[in-house]
């Protein structure tokens, strides 16, 4: 490794750890070269530091704004160790040779996400740092770029082992940490000028994002993972505070996820959904928490063992209780009273999670080869005004409402998705079917299984009401939920053969309502 250089030059937002690590710096014979505000702080902590000024020979001008921007700081930077011709170009022209760059960034994010005002928003954002940063990063062969505090500790034990120089596998790792950064704080700064919405899908779209935790494995324990927040203000799934439990899984996070945003729909009353496999098997809304949990369980209990319970309401006491019954990965709510943490406290593999805010509703990205598809949140809200009924038989003002509770939970179930609901309560789902008569069948099936399970002479689904999250293409699907004992049906429509599905519906006197809306899932 090359002896180290004499200059390193630190200019930091976050200045949590810079002192111990300036020290270090300083201790290996490093000249400390900084600015303003991080110059201050150095020195109440007696360390000696030269200015950048000094450095360059230029003040800071235009209220600081140009301080770092200078020739002297990237020719500093960018010199090629071992080159003899840059050796002299510095030489000759009295620049310092830089082999440290210590930076992190102002906040651009954090004021983003507190709403600051918008001369706020942009006095944070930072043009010099994010200009260095890849200029040291490029350079990487002869100068290391520190990027986050939580790297000062490991950095400072190598520094000392190898009197001053770094390994070039740390520089290297080091260099990837710092194009990621500037990276992501670049899509914040872009994402943050397009939260107005007035340009809906730019030509550009930037994703970033910062580790929360590394998890076990992915979906299987061949793959490796990990949990990343796209910003500062942390919310949806990220917002998570886990009271108890193991740790979270990769499925874990996207069931929760998913249940998140399927029991975030419902406000007026207590809900409950449980999640299996991305894909809801029982919702409820009912008065209570555990009122709401025992009509969602009845769905399906064979498939809520081992599944995600989120509540719109904080866990209770009794709720806790009746869930401990069956063995359950998460439960998920806005909070836990004293009771319910005392009924879960024995099951330490429980994971407890609390979640402020129920809803996260922002964009959706997925990654395919070669790229990523983005689309915005499927918001569109169904209401009674929505409705076109176009059966002969009009639904009654019960059905109407079972009708739009079905068609609000088949959004949040894989397509194909056939829902059936009876008094605000699903009675069988059938999820992720490569045809709509498929699901149609085994959420019929699912529905049986479940009498049977929980003794009850009669049919779940006798009497229920039927949702599809896209058009009947034909009858077929239709009829196998009239066989089930549906009495009403909501759907798009917009099928060629809507005529003959409505003759269907007709036919077997059920009502049938059109939304307009389709909520495909994949």
């Amino acid at each position: 490794m090359p002896p180290p250089a004499r200059y390193a030059l630190l200019s930091v937002s976050d200045k949590t750890g810079l002192a111990e690590f300036a020290r270090v710096l300083h201790d290996l014979g490093k000249t400390l070269v900084s600015t303003g505000g991080t110059a201050e702080a150095l020195r109440k902590e007696g360390l000696p530091v030269v200015d950048v000024a000094e450095l360059t020979g230029s003040p800071e001008i235009l209220d600081g704004r140009v301080k770092t921007l200078h020739p002297h700081i990237y020719a500093g930077l960018l010199a090629r160790p071992g080159d003899h011709s840059h050796a002299e170009t510095l030489l000759r022209l009295g620049i310092a040779p830089i082999d440290f760059l210590v930076v992190n960034l102002y906040p651009i994010e954090n004021a983003a996400a507190a709403n600051a005002p918008l001369d706020q928003c942009i006095d944070n954002i930072d043009i010099g740092g994010p200009a260095m940063i890849p200029a040291a990063a490029k350079n990487h062969e002869g100068v290391a770029v520190v990027v986050d505090p939580a790297d000062y500790a490991a950095l400072g034990d190598e520094l000392r082992r190898n009197a001053g120089a770094l390994s070039r596998d740390t520089r290297k790792r080091l260099a990837a940490k710092a194009f990621a950064r500037t990276a992501a704080y670049d899509a914040a700064i872009s994402n943050w000028f397009l939260a107005d919405g007035r340009e809906e899908m730019p030509a550009y779209f930037a994703v970033g994002g910062k580790r929360l935790m590394k998890l076990r494995y992915g979906e299987n324990p061949h793959q490796l993972a990990a949990f990343y927040s796209t910003g500062e203000r942390l919310h949806g799934v990220a917002a998570l505070q886990q009271i108890q439990g193991k740790e979270l899984s990769y499925n874990n996070i996207a069931d929760t996820d998913a249940a998140l945003q399927c029991v975030g729909e419902f406000q007026d009353r207590a809900a409950c959904v449980i999640v299996k496999h991305a894909n809801p098997c029982g919702v409820a809304l009912a008065g209570t928490p555990v009122e709401a949990y025992r009509r969602a369980l009845a769905c399906d209990p064979m498939s809520a063992f081992g599944g995600i319970v989120a509540l719109n309401r904080p866990l209770d006491g009794k709720a806790a209780e009746e869930i401990v019954k069956i063995f359950t990965e998460v439960i998920v709510a806005p909070d836990a009273t004293k009771e319910a943490r005392s009924v879960l406290a024995g099951k330490h593999g429980l994971r407890l999670l609390l979640a402020p805010a129920l809803c996260d509703k922002s964009f959706s990205v997925r990654s395919v080869g070669g790229g990523m598809l983005v689309q915005s949140p499927d918001n569109a809200a169904l209401t009674r005004a929505g409705l076109r009924i176009v059966t002969k038989r009009q639904p009654s003002a019960a059905e109407v409402d079972d009708l739009i509770f079905a068609f609000t939970v088949a959004k949040h179930v894989k397509s194909n998705a056939i829902v059936y609901v009876k008094n605000l309560a699903t009675v069988g789902i059938g999820a992720g079917q490569m045809s709509r008569l498929d699901a149609s069948r085994i959420a019929a099936q699912k529905a049986a299984d479940a009498a049977r399970l929980c003794a009850v002479g009669a049919s779940l689904t006798a009497g229920s009401v039927v949702a599809s999250d896209a058009f009947f293409p034909f009858a077929d699907g239709l009829l196998a939920a009239v066989e089930a004992g549906a009495t009403a049906v909501i759907q798009p429509g917009g099928s060629l053969r809507d005529a003959e599905v409505i003759a269907a519906a007709d036919s077997a006197g059920v009502a049938m309502v059109f939304t307009g809306i389709r909520h495909f899932r994949h």
